[in-house]
């Protein structure tokens, strides 16, 4: 069986993912090279690795056994990089960090820059994803640190305070809503809505899913400027972290209502699968994040 390192990463990101295309986008390659990688490793090793449903992919008991072995690789691969990174001058180790949209947008480059700033032969790889996917790929060995939300499992990872992110609802000055203290989400989903793109309104959208309602998007914007500036103009409302309303209703014209929800506050961690496991530089930054816990004003 003749695996490169490749093989091995796309692997470990289509049983992450539960998806081929998922997987093969994660790593950078496209689906019918993807296709043929897999193809040929289940043909090398004369084994079946992954069983293919309309659903998606789940690995076999062989497959399980590749995850197994490939994460110890992959591991042990970035620990030698660690370790030659502080042996070799001007060797650049990179650490790879996924993150929700919350923590990447506001919370993350105040606390991340002055570190990297101080390690200057480090360089950070950010990925923003859902706190569901940050798990599953920090338990994967795809990313060594992750920022996530408590609203899912993390059973088996070592978990550090990080900060704490509430939602709240956007809206023009002297719109209605605005004179609430508070709002259920139930309450607001027959407002025209100005809709962000990410990781953060994958969140919403699968509260609006559960709520069996479908959002009245108008428009998405990828900046919360963009979308503080329409909702001032009474585009419509929007939902965006307190500390992004907070910083954009300095220049625009908006006001912000909490959302009563338990969804819509959330206990930000910093996460990664096993400390001992960390190169030196990602015990650092682990560090550095976790040493920094905050929680935004009541």
């Amino acid at each position: 069986m003749r695996f490169d390192l490749t093989d091995l990463r796309l692997f470990l990101a289509v049983v992450d993912a539960g998806s081929i295309t998922k997987g093969a986008a994660a790593v950078g390659l496209s689906l019918p090279a993807a296709s043929e990688r897999l193809r040929d490793m289940e043909a090398a090793g004369k084994v079946s690795l992954l069983d293919r449903g309309r659903r998606g992919v789940v690995p076999t008991a062989a497959g399980e056994a590749l995850a197994h072995h490939a994460r110890i690789i992959h591991r042990q691969i970035a620990q030698m990089r660690g370790e030659l990174g502080l042996h070799a001058s001007g060797l650049r180790a990179i650490i790879r960090l996924a993150t929700n949209t919350a923590s990447l947008t506001e919370l993350l480059p105040g606390r991340l820059s002055p570190w990297m700033a101080a390690h200057p032969q480090i360089d950070v790889e950010l990925k923003e994803r859902q706190s569901g996917e940050i798990a599953r790929a920090i338990s994967a060995g795809l990313v060594e640190i992750g920022i996530l939300s408590d609203a899912v499992d993390t059973t088996g990872l070592q978990l550090r305070p990080f900060a704490i992110d509430r939602l709240v609802l956007v809206a023009a000055r002297d719109h209605e809503l605005t004179a609430r203290k508070n709002l259920l989400f139930a309450e607001i989903l027959d407002q025209p809505f100005i809709s962000s793109t990410g990781a953060l309104q994958d969140h919403i959208d699968a509260q609006v899913a559960r709520l069996g309602a479908r959002l009245k998007s108008r428009v998405r914007m990828s900046a919360f400027e963009g979308i503080c500036q329409m909702a001032a103009d009474g585009v419509g409302i929007a939902i965006m972290p307190e500390a992004a309303a907070r910083r954009c209703g300095r220049v625009a014209k908006i006001a912000s209502v909490r959302l009563a929800d338990a969804w819509a506050t959330r206990r930000l961690s910093v996460c990664v699968r096993s400390e001992a496991d960390l190169t030196p530089p990602a015990q650092s930054l682990f560090h550095h994040l976790a040493s920094g816990s905050q929680n935004t004003p009541p």
